[in-house]
């Protein structure tokens, strides 16, 4: 039996790309072909947010993502404690609404 070997993927990590975008809020779309996740940024007390960059991926992909970011959870977690979020109650991440 050919057993195929694992392929080595090199990356390229542009300047611009490097820096990363702050985003403290964001929004999921489904369709049956994709999930459309939008990054948005808001600011405490406006009623506003922008989006700042929109990942389209497919269902298999965003399922391998959320696998992924379950493993690094459970490692930040174990490393650095439990992880707090304030707001949860409402699903604002981290702001909390005035009734």
């Amino acid at each position: 039996m050919d057993q195929k070997q694992p392929r080595q993927i090199s990356v390229e990590l542009g300047a611009t790309e490097s820096e990363g975008i702050y985003s403290n809020m964001a929004f999921i779309a489904i369709s049956p072909q994709e999930f459309v996740l939008d990054f948005a940024r808001i600011m405490p007390g406006r009623d506003k947010a922008k989006v700042y960059s929109r990942i389209v991926m497919t269902p298999g992909h965003a399922r391998m993502l959320q696998k992924a970011l379950d493993e690094n959870i459970k490692k930040y977690e174990g490393q650095f404690g439990p992880i707090k979020i304030m707001g949860e109650e409402n699903k604002n991440i981290g702001f909390k609404q005035d009734k």
